[in-house]
C-alpha cells in the first residue's frame, strides 16, 4: 500500500510540481530529509511512530527504515515541489493552503492507522500529536524556503520541546 501513496504522490508531483525549477526547492527538500534522518536516528530505540506493510509488497517494505526511505525519497520531494511551487499569495489563501496540506497529510497517517495498519504509534505518540506536528511541518517548510538559516534555528527548539515532552533517551 506504502508504494501505491507513493505512487500518487510521484504522480501528482509530475502533473502539480514545478519540476523546471526543481532546484529552487531542493534546500528545502534536504531540510525536510535532515528532520525525517534525525527523528530516525534520534528515536531508533525509542519510536513514536512505526511505517510497517500489512497489504502487499511485505517483502519489499519489510521494515520501518526501507519505508520510510521510500516516504523521504518520493513523497517528501513531490510534496515540497506542489506545496512550494503552488504557494498561493495572501495570508489568507497561505493559511487555508496549509490547512489543505496538514489535513491531507493527517487524512493519511488517520487512514493507515485506523484502517490499514500501516504505521503505528508508541510513547505517547498519537494522531492528536501527528495533526499538530503537520500545524508545525508546513508553515517550517515555507519559512525555510523563505529564510532557510532562520527556519534551521527555529526548528533547534522545537526539537527539543518534543525530546523533552517525549522523555526521549539521547544519552
Amino acid at each position: 500500500m506504502h508504494l501505491i501513496f507513493n505512487g500518487i504522490f510521484l504522480v501528482a508531483s509530475l502533473r502539480w510540481g514545478d519540476w523546471r525549477n526543481w532546484r529552487e526547492y531542493h534546500s528545502t527538500i534536504l531540510f525536510l530529509w535532515f528532520g525525517d534522518l534525525l527523528y530516525n536516528f534520534i528515536c531508533h530505540d525509542y519510536i513514536m511512530w512505526e511505517y510497517k506493510e500489512t497489504i502487499f509488497a511485505e517483502n519489499l517494505l519489510s521494515s520501518h527504515t526501507i519505508i520510510s526511505l521510500l516516504i523521504m525519497f518520493v513523497a517528501y520531494p513531490s510534496t515540497v515541489l506542489i506545496y512550494l511551487s503552488k504557494f498561493p499569495k495572501g495570508i489568507y489563501k497561505g493559511i487555508i493552503w496549509i490547512i489543505f496540506w496538514v489535513t491531507l497529510y493527517s487524512l493519511i497517517e488517520y487512514i493507515n492507522l485506523q484502517f490499514l495498519n500501516l504505521v503505528s504509534h508508541q510513547n505517547g505518540w498519537t494522531i492528536g500529536w501527528s495533526v499538530g506536528f503537520n500545524f508545525i511541518l508546513f508553515p517550517m517548510l515555507w519559512f525555510h524556503y523563505k529564510k532557510p538559516v532562520l527556519a534551521l534555528l527555529t526548528s533547534i527548539p522545537i526539537i527539543l520541546f518534543f525530546v523533552l515532552y517525549f522523555h526521549v533517551p539521547i544519552l
